[in-house]
């Protein structure tokens, strides 16, 4: 990992906005939102793409011990991404990562309560009744597995097995005779488990309706933000509280860090792949009459960046929105990589590669094994859900000057984390047009989802049980929050025609900036000029095409 980050004090003290963050709440309370779902754990798997691909592991139980999608969602993010070994993490670009985690733990902290509460019911109707509770259980995993087919006579079958179960119980309340402590006992055994479903059930109906509350409002746009009085340390003895403060803050730190990972045909993690190249080289030739001034790579990136930074200038107020520019060192990596290793060393500090050194490395590190400088020029749109990146990159072998521009795109996280949601409904045929079907609203916890939440509340206090039990989510590596889940750009005419309208502007200041540099060194610029002049016409009608696939 990189070098520790250190912060003194205790509280969260004054926030410093972090560069970059503006415009991208939509895509971080996307994600977000995720923590607080009741929907089956596998829907994630709707949302992978086909580089990065999420596994769903069932535990020896799962039938009734697994979690849901908030469940497992929140516990793999947390445990991913604060946990004490974990490994290095792809940068979230177009979203922040510590709001997302911080869901992830509010949403654990509200679930954690119900927990609490459905234990003391398992334990006061159930544990001490727990042949009762064992037998309510045998019947309704029974009928869980008959109604669980495709056979509809067989659901009714598991329903029937239920209410027979019930008329069972109800033989026994009646008969047994109303003195002695072992027929109040078996009277009580029989009854508890029911009285302690009806106090589960409301319990877990207030947090179901608390949790879907936070999920509207993050895909609304925000609301309250997450409540996590644990990340606080009132005082230095609190050392877990101070744990977690450092290792959000550690989060934030790596987010921002400029050393990035290219992976073979997956491009740049966190940048999406590369969708189009234009490289300007030529031979360096001295103007008629003069010598041609020493300058080096770092001299002509300098200019290009100086020039980037005064796009949005543009002659006409058309919007065009400020674009982040910032010196970026490519680290290579196979593409089949399960993780990456950040470098370490004197001249990285908070993840953060030092001015120095990104010079040193674009002078001298240009071909054979190592690093590679590049000066990106990143555009974050629609709400963080579109992440558009131009990179410049020079290079100087022998007499020859090469200036090479590619274009990365990331597109939207996937619909499945936009949605709000529903009101579970059944649709039943009308009594009299029977032909013609109506939907009915139906209860928010069912018999099933009670039982399964009372279940597992007891051993919450360990979550590895919970996952043995389970199952677990586990997450795509190299992992990243951001390109995780994110989809092409190019099924959207509107992000699409960004992505092609900013690249001929960024390349245009690029040649630019490098011309009139070259020209101020005594260079002779006009094949440079000519070699422009034939980019400019290409790029008036660049086609996406997979740049880091090539046909060899």
């Amino acid at each position: 990992m990189g070098a520790a980050v250190a912060f003194d004090g205790f509280g969260p003290g004054a926030q410093i906005p972090l560069q970059g963050s503006d415009g991208q709440t939509a895509a971080t309370h996307a994600l977000a939102s995720v923590a607080y779902r009741d929907s089956p754990v596998a829907t994630i798997l709707e949302a992978d793409n086909e580089l990065h691909k999420s596994t769903v592991k069932e535990g020896k139980w799962n039938k009734l011990f697994h979690p849901d999608l908030g469940e497992a969602f929140s516990r793999a993010v947390q445990v991913r991404m604060l946990g004490g070994g974990r490994k290095a993490l792809i940068q979230s670009f177009g979203a922040e990562p510590q709001p997302v985690v911080e869901h992830c733990l509010a949403a654990s902290r509200i679930r954690r309560q119900r927990d609490i509460k459905l234990t003391m019911v398992t334990f006061f109707c159930g544990v001490l009744f727990l042949p009762g509770l064992l037998l309510w259980l045998g019947v309704i995993q029974l009928r869980r597995s008959v109604a669980g087919t495709e056979n509809k006579r067989a659901g009714a079958v598991g329903t029937a097995l239920l209410l027979a179960a019930g008329v069972f119980a109800l033989l026994v309340l009646l008969k047994l005779p109303f003195d002695g402590v072992l027929p109040n006992y078996l009277r009580a055994m029989i009854a508890a488990p029911v009285i302690g479903w009806f106090l589960a059930r409301r319990i877990c109906e207030k947090t179901a309706v608390d949790l879907r509350r936070q999920w509207t409002s993050l895909i609304d746009g925000g609301g309250a933000g997450p409540k996590i009085p644990e990340a606080v340390p009132q005082d230095p003895s609190e050392k877990s509280a101070e744990a977690l403060r450092l290792n959000l803050e550690k989060l934030s730190a790596e987010q921002q860090s400029n050393i990035v990972f290219y992976a073979g045909t997956k491009g740049i993690l966190g940048m999406g792949t590369r969708w189009g190249s234009w490289s300007l080289a030529e031979d360096l030739v001295p103007q008629p009459g003069r010598e041609i001034h020493d300058f080096r790579a770092w001299d002509v990136i300098r200019k290009i960046h100086d020039q980037l930074t005064l796009l949005e200038r543009g002659s006409l107020k058309t919007g065009f929105p400020k674009p982040t520019v910032k010196h970026w060192i490519v680290s290579p990596v196979g593409e089949g990589a399960d993780e990456v290793t950040r470098p370490e060393g004197d001249s990285i500090v908070h993840y953060q590669v030092k001015p120095h050194e990104i010079q040193r490395i674009c002078n001298e590190q240009q071909f054979d094994a190592g690093n590679r400088h590049y000066l990106g020029v990143q555009f974050t749109l629609w709400g963080g859900n579109v992440v558009l990146t131009m990179l410049v990159t020079v290079t100087s072998l022998h007499h020859t000057l090469r200036i090479d521009v590619t274009g990365h795109a990331l597109g939207p996280v996937h619909s499945l984390f936009t949605t709000k949601p529903k009101a579970k409904t059944k649709e039943v045929s009308k009594a009299v047009r029977f032909w013609e079907t109506k939907e009915i609203p139906q209860a928010l916890m069912e018999t099933d989802e009670v039982v399964r939440l009372a279940v597992r509340a007891p051993f919450t206090w360990y979550p590895p049980i919970l996952e043995f039990l389970g199952g677990k989510i586990v997450l795509p590596e190299p992992f990243g929050l951001r390109h995780a889940w994110a989809g092409p750009i190019w099924k959207n005419r509107f992000m699409a025609d960004d992505a092609i309208r900013m690249a001929t502007p960024v390349l245009r200041a690029v040649h630019t900036a490098a011309v009139k540099m070259l020209d101020d060194h005594g260079v002779d610029t006009e094949r440079f000029t000519n070699r422009s002049l034939i980019l400019g016409g290409m790029i008036q009608d660049p086609g996406p095409k997979k740049a880091d696939v090539y046909d060899a």
